[in-house]
């Protein structure tokens, strides 16, 4: 099998789970920052791993979700908690970019928010729906992630 990982990170937390990809994935891997909006051609499998801005992918990843096509896997990390609306919303404007594209599975992570970008979210008002669950992003993603992360990924290419 060979895979393309493209990933976007500005806290490292989505860098960490694109590693974590491309240890677990069988036969061979590229890993690709998104900025440099790698060809997908030629491979069985691309994964996008995302952060999100204004819940939604961000920019980088935003425009290699939209020229996504064959078998695709999607990655999320954001404050929120990752059974939360805001994450399946962000989630399916992901799926909704890549409409070109089979995706074959998906995976949301909370992930630790910069604490002076979540003291200046905190002040707005109104406040984004993510800040409420930020204090439990703290340590994440961990070594519980990154097995729900490859149980997903297991699922997805069996």
């Amino acid at each position: 099998m060979k895979s393309l990982i493209i990933y976007s990170s500005k806290s490292g937390n989505t860098r960490k789970l694109a590693e974590a990809v491309s240890d677990f994935l069988p036969g061979e891997k590229v890993v690709k920052p998104a900025k440099d909006d790698p060809d997908q051609s030629g491979y069985d499998l691309v994964v996008i791993a995302f952060w999100l801005q204004g819940g939604k992918p961000d920019p980088d990843s935003s425009k290699v979700l939209e020229k996504a096509s064959g078998k695709l896997f999607l990655v999320a990390t954001h404050g929120a908690a990752a059974d939360s609306e805001h994450a399946a919303k962000a989630m399916a404007v992901a799926r909704e970019l890549a409409g070109g594209a089979e995706v074959v599975g998906t995976f949301n992570c909370q992930g630790e928010v910069n604490p002076e970008f979540l003291k200046k979210a905190a002040a707005k008002e109104p406040q984004p729906p993510w800040v409420k669950d930020a204090a439990n992003a703290v340590g994440h993603p961990n070594s519980d992630d990154i097995a729900g992360l490859k149980k997903a990924l297991e699922q997805a290419i069996s």
